[in-house]
């Protein structure tokens, strides 16, 4: 009976503890779990597969059991710790879709890469955690096999809206998350009931429809994955809906009601490490690869490349039909990049019409030696 007691005793001082720890290490909330996937949420993930609803992340398929369950990822893990950080912008995202020859950027990449500050929080939290407890850890933040959403709702800091993001009562639409796997039992917390109830704000605000129905999405129509995942030309019919977004997309969760709740994130690292004269879609036509790396050098948005990036610009340029556009189109025709002049074509047919286009296109289509160019040229 002592003994029991005496453990008792020790894991709720590690829970607040711990609890205390993290805020110090700049995480906004803390929940513990157990290391479990439900069956719902690992069928869900199979017909999302199945679906070919992923598209090109063939990431998402590999190692897909040890994503489905925690323990084929580390055997000994007996609690995950899961930690959100809020990355609330000080402004609605949505404003920024009506500026049409500014270049929009999801929230969570206008600042440096969350991977890398986060990554280095939780490393502190762990060492911590270790030289306290004597245990055995493994920390992750988005880049490995983890069913990150399902466990942080598991664990209570928030649940899976109709859009399939993690919505928080308390932050809203934005919360990065990060998690550590320990192979000590800690009490758990009660798993996040669902509060969206009959809105359905977040799917009838998506511009290309990337939601057959509530809870499910088709990441080959999302904008996100179509700005960043994807690598080939973005298919026609979804081009025009892109607008001015070149690096992800926030109207799902910038519309979500629960927003009222967020607050702006206290991280300063998260804020915007450019003016919105350095997101001119002119400007950022012009870039090369050298000055592109040094732009974005801590930026998420490094990781996608200079050449998909200029497509993503390019494709906004088209989109903002201004005229003044179609110099800074035209100079990209014959970029070194195929992905970068096809869409060069596009943009440049959605502004210019007539002879002026077929004079460009006299120019440009006989030097072309790139079959999906070729086919751009053709079928404008």
């Amino acid at each position: 009976m002592p003994c029991s007691t005496s453990k008792k005793k020790l894991e709720k001082n590690l829970k607040n503890s711990l609890i205390e720890k993290s805020k110090e290490f700049g995480f906004d909330v803390i929940r513990i779990t157990k290391p479990n996937i439900s069956k719902e949420n690992r069928d869900y993930f199979d017909k999302f597969l199945f679906n070919n609803f992923h598209g090109e992340m063939d990431w998402l398929e590999n190692k897909k059991e040890r994503r489905k369950s925690p323990k084929k990822l580390w055997s000994d893990v007996e609690s995950i710790i899961m930690l959100g950080v809020n990355y609330g912008p000080d402004h609605d995202p949505l404003d920024s879709i009506k500026l049409k020859n500014t270049g929009n950027i999801s929230v969570y990449a206008k600042g440096n890469d969350y991977h890398d500050i986060i990554k280095k929080n939780l490393k502190k939290l762990g060492r911590w955690f270790v030289q306290e407890i004597k245990s055995e850890i493994k920390v992750f933040v988005d880049t490995a096999p983890v069913m990150e959403k399902p466990l942080a709702q598991k664990a209570g800091l928030g649940w899976q809206g109709k859009h399939t993001n993690l919505v928080s009562r308390e932050f809203g639409s934005w919360l990065f998350l990060g998690s550590i796997y320990t192979n000590i039992v800690i009490d758990t917390d009660e798993e996040e009931l669902d509060h969206c109830g009959n809105c359905t704000s977040c799917i009838d605000i998506c511009p290309t429809q990337a939601f057959p129905e509530p809870y499910k999405l088709d990441a080959r129509k999302c904008i996100s994955y179509l700005t960043i995942e994807h690598k080939g030309p973005i298919p026609i019919n979804l081009r025009s809906k892109i607008g001015n977004r070149i690096y992800g997309c926030d109207d799902c969760l910038a519309i979500c009601p629960w927003n009222k709740f967020a607050k702006e994130s206290n991280e300063m690292k998260f804020s915007s490490n450019h003016n919105k004269e350095s997101f001119s879609l002119e400007k950022l036509s012009l870039l090369d690869d050298r000055n592109f790396r040094l732009m974005f050098s801590k930026s998420p948005i490094k990781r996608i490349g200079r050449d998909r990036f200029l497509r993503n610009v390019l494709i906004a340029l088209g989109n903002s039909k201004s005229k003044s556009a179609a110099h800074y189109i035209k100079r990209n025709l014959g970029d070194k990049s195929p992905i970068v002049r096809g869409a060069a074509v596009w943009a440049i047919n959605q502004i210019l019409k007539g002879e002026e286009i077929n004079m460009i296109k006299n120019n440009f289509l006989p030097l072309e030696q790139d079959i999906n160019v070729i086919n751009e040229w053709n079928y404008n």
